[in-house]
């Protein structure tokens, strides 16, 4: 079970705008070894905005 943790991590996107808002996915390292920068749904300023991985 240790395996598939390695692999897929859990990462959080945290909004670009400064609203505080997270999402929180699984990436996977092989193919995305970099930050992930994802553009999703900012329900606080309702409109799309880039998404940033946090460490």
């Amino acid at each position: 079970m240790a395996k598939t943790t390695d692999v897929r991590p859990i990462v959080k996107l945290r909004s670009t705008a400064g609203t505080g808002t997270t999402y929180v996915t699984r990436k996977n390292r092989r193919n995305d070894p970099d930050r992930l920068v994802l553009r999703k749904y900012d329900p606080k300023i309702r409109r799309h905005v880039e998404f940033k991985e946090e460490r």
